[in-house]
């Protein structure tokens, strides 16, 4: 079904991850806009509502009015300035979380187009961690993986071999 290609092992990855710890009949609230892996967790049989597009960094009134078990943010926080602020304001027990992870040999991505495609945060696993940490989330299972590239020169080589992913799964204390 998913080749090794990007997003497909990304999305690959994500789905087994979440099939491995969530049940079905769980609701899920996904930041950010309806986009291809929210279509692929509903196809698979999950019931997936999405926020609206709103600056989740101004509004968190999705995550305080809607009702869901589970959150879901794959490839959002790091495009917040306060991912901190959206984390107290989760109101379920079970958070899925993707981002990319910083790489020592390229700088943070910067659409040179778009105004909201940005990365204000690429995180060190730590960094995550200890936000979590700090919101009262326990890690119970964590992954990381590599970003496959077709490119030749120095920095794909480096990126068939460094993670630049990093999927958690956490819960309240």
């Amino acid at each position: 079904m998913y080749e090794k290609t990007f997003p497909n092992k990304r999305f690959k990855i994500t789905l087994e991850f979440l099939e491995k710890h969530l049940s079905k009949s769980e609701t899920i609230l996904d930041l950010g806009v309806t986009n291809p892996f929210s279509k692929i967790m509903i196809q698979n049989g999950f019931s997936v509502k999405n926020t609206t597009g709103e600056d989740l960094d101004n509004d968190q009134s999705a995550l305080q009015n809607e009702s869901y078990s589970v959150v879901t943010a794959f490839e959002i926080f790091e495009h917040l300035l306060n991912p901190y602020t959206v984390l107290q304001n989760v109101k379920c027990d079970k958070l899925f979380i993707s981002i990319p992870l910083r790489l020592w040999f390229s700088s943070a991505y910067r659409s040179k187009t778009d105004k909201w495609d940005r990365h204000y945060h690429e995180f060190e696993d730590w960094q995550l961690d200890w936000l979590l940490e700090k919101n009262g989330f326990k890690i119970i299972d964590s992954v990381k993986f590599t970003h496959p590239t077709n490119k030749i020169g120095f920095r794909p080589i480096l990126r068939y071999f460094t993670n630049r992913y990093y999927l958690v799964y956490a819960e309240k204390k």
